[in-house]
């Protein structure tokens, strides 16, 4: 399909991009669960996981099945569906009210005439599935068509319980098309069945050049008794304990148990050394906005995203350390007993339209799983104009949105648990998030 984009002299495009935005999220929650992708490895996070796994896919008839799905078309798409999402995760236009504020989704809901509900809802992995576990474990309707979960513990629980559908390929021609081989046939989910990727992200390190005087390389740079109690890491052993490995010279997706042991030993120097202000979640943004964080461990489009929209925070600078950063997904999915799965395919696949795909990242500065969209963001900051033209071209220009060669191989995915693995892992960092 070919869509004509939103003009970037448009006052009101403009105005969307220039206001204030809310922080991503809280990211991460469950310690030690996760994988990254960017086709970096093979992940798959199968951490202890209650209740009787589904082994295969459903047969003919059931939900998720050939005949089910040429059923639901026949059916069609139906007039509505509800998309859940994460805050400050799609475009928005704040001089407009209602579906119209978010010009990709409105775009969609003028083609197909499907009207979409959409929240950003989802704060962190763990909780949300929490709200909606109950429904899925009586297979009733959660009231969400699709929903968006980053490639962690959770994820992996929903895909192996069959709480999720599997996908329709005839209803993904544009994924087919346009979808990166980083982002294709990951090892979380072989064969895309269960996931459509919608964006992803790196984490590293932020500092405020206000107070950081020099450039921040190295974890072992926020232990400087001159940052003291201006200093916060993420209270997730995903995060912290795998950027503790990489300082190491551990590569976390391959690590053992004594690695691990390593790199909680590591991260007990900031509590022994007191320079820590706090092991937070997103509240560190907030922390670092307010002055209070002079440097922490951070999340890249956090970061770009303050830097790029906010003279005030214009002195926030964002990297990956030499050793390493760690690198997440997140996945657009179908929950089981959704009221609407043709019109969720038409949505997910709609964002694989270059066209969509860059919309989404000029807006929040996360990479792309549609590389084609790439090359619509840099022909777009080209030809900007006043205040849009710096912004485009920060964005065309980021390793962290578009990773260079230099900088992908400095991703690394999580380390993958299994079975007892979890509680062994548990048992090493937690206690050090709760000293």
């Amino acid at each position: 399909m070919s869509h004509k984009p939103v003009p970037y002299g448009d006052p009101a495009w403009i105005r969307g991009m220039t206001q204030r935005r809310m922080s991503r999220r809280d990211l991460f929650r469950y310690a030690g669960a996760g994988a990254g992708a960017l086709g970096l490895s093979s992940i798959l996070a199968a951490c202890g996981v209650s209740g009787e796994a589904q082994t295969t896919g459903p047969t003919a008839g059931e939900e998720g099945s050939t005949q089910w799905w040429a059923d639901m078309r026949a059916q069609g798409p139906g007039d509505h569906l509800n998309f859940t999402n994460w805050p400050a995760y799609i475009d928005r236009d704040f001089s407009v009210d209602g579906p119209g504020s978010r010009p990709s989704l409105n775009a969609f809901i003028q083609e197909t005439g499907i009207d979409v509900t959409y929240r950003a809802d989802i704060n962190d992995n763990a909780d949300f599935y929490a709200t909606i576990r109950p429904a899925l474990e009586s297979g009733q309707d959660t009231g969400h068509d699709i929903i968006v979960m980053s490639n962690f513990q959770e994820l992996t629980e929903m895909i192996e319980l069959g709480y999720l559908i599997e996908l329709d390929p005839e209803l993904r021609p544009n994924f087919d098309a346009n979808v990166g081989p980083k982002f294709k046939d990951p090892a979380y989910d072989p064969g895309n069945k269960y996931t459509m990727a919608w964006q992803s992200g790196a984490t590293g390190i932020g500092w405020n050049t206000k107070y950081v005087d020099e450039p921040i390389t190295s974890l072992a740079d926020l232990l400087n008794p001159k940052y003291a109690g201006h200093v916060a890491l993420f209270n997730n052993a995903a995060d912290s304990g795998g950027l503790a490995m990489l300082e190491l010279g551990i590569t976390p997706e391959t690590a053992a148990p004594d690695d691990w042991q390593k790199a909680a030993d590591y991260l007990q120097q900031f509590n022994d050394a007191g320079v820590l202000r706090g092991w937070m979640d997103q509240a560190y943004l907030t922390a670092i906005e307010n002055e209070d964080l002079w440097v922490t461990m951070a999340w890249s489009g956090d970061i770009i995203n303050d830097k790029l929209y906010f003279p005030e925070f214009a002195s926030f600078e964002f990297a990956v350390p030499d050793a390493g950063g760690m690198i997440f997904v997140d996945n657009c999915c179908i929950p089981n007993k959704a009221s609407n799965p043709v019109g969720a395919m038409m949505l997910m696949d709609w964002y694989y339209d270059p066209v969509y795909a860059a919309m989404l990242t000029e807006w929040n500065a996360y990479i792309s799983p549609v590389p084609a969209g790439g090359d619509i963001v840099q022909a777009d900051a080209a030809a900007a104009k006043g205040a849009n033209k710096e912004v485009l071209e920060t964005i065309a220009n980021s390793p962290y949105v578009f990773p260079t060669p230099e900088i992908e191989p400095k991703l690394n995915n999580y380390r993958v648990l299994e079975g007892d693995e979890v509680q062994t892992w548990n048992d090493l960092f937690n206690p050090i998030f709760l000293a």
